[in-house]
């Protein structure tokens, strides 16, 4: 066993070896891992081997993903904390996208409209995330004037996304055979299955009953191919789609 356990030893040192080859790596790597196959493969691996692979990314992120499920509400509160004590403008668009991404929509609005009306007016970043954010507060008839700035400075700009949300706030401004018409744009242009639901969920609220159940049929069959990581992905999309 001793005899066995030497050779992992070794052949530990032998794979972090080819990586110092490999990598570009100081070459007095290679004899701590000849002379102290067991420690210098462990130093090796904590400081070269982990934070140039995508483990560490993968864990950090992982660990991002567990801290906002145990603790939802610490990047609003650090994003207020941070706002509180240097109200800068970076600080104050950090505040509203926390705000919105808590579901505080109709307040992320009021911020980002501030931010709208600085040095950052022509910001389409902005712009967007102002119109998101006064959809999601059911202010569609607010979202607009953003959505057609976007469009005449820069019609590239989140295309598809862009089209989604102007179709929405025509909608909730009542404005159905404009919503209509943009929904069938944004399906003919792009395709996606953002906007096939997107306008699944305009149809079946409008009493497109027909056009609801088609749409509905093809969501189900591209649903049949998905992953689970795909359907975690649209899961907010899907409640709504009911």
């Amino acid at each position: 066993m001793t005899i066995f356990g030497i050779g992992i030893h070794i052949l530990i040192a032998i794979f972090f070896a080819v990586h110092v080859v490999r990598n570009g790596q100081q070459l007095y790597w290679l004899l701590i891992l000849f002379m102290f196959p067991l420690l210098g493969s462990v130093v090796y691996f904590v400081a070269i081997y982990l934070p140039s692979s995508g483990l560490q990314r993968g864990a950090r992120k992982a660990v991002s993903v567990a801290a906002k499920t145990l603790d939802p509400g610490r990047e609003l509160r650090d994003a207020r904390a941070a706002f509180e004590y240097t109200p800068t403008a970076q600080n104050q668009m950090r505040l509203a996208s926390a705000l919105l991404g808590t579901g505080s929509a109709e307040e992320a609005a009021a911020i980002y409209e501030t931010c709208t009306q600085g040095v950052f007016s022509s910001d389409l970043e902005i712009r967007y995330s102002a119109a998101r954010a006064w959809l999601e507060s059911g202010k569609g008839v607010k979202a607009l004037p953003h959505l057609e700035f976007i469009r005449s400075k820069d019609p590239h700009f989140r295309p598809e996304q862009v089209a989604i949300l102007t179709a929405r706030a025509l909608a909730d401004t009542g404005r159905n055979s404009e919503a209509k018409a943009a929904f069938d744009d944004a399906l003919t242009r792009f395709g996606s299955f953002e906007c096939r639901a997107e306008y699944a969920i305009w149809a079946a609220s409008n009493g497109e009953r027909e056009l609801a159940a088609q749409l509905r049929v093809e969501l189900d069959q591209a649903m049949q191919r998905w992953s689970r990581h795909t359907r975690d992905m649209y899961q907010p999309l899907l409640r709504r789609l009911g």
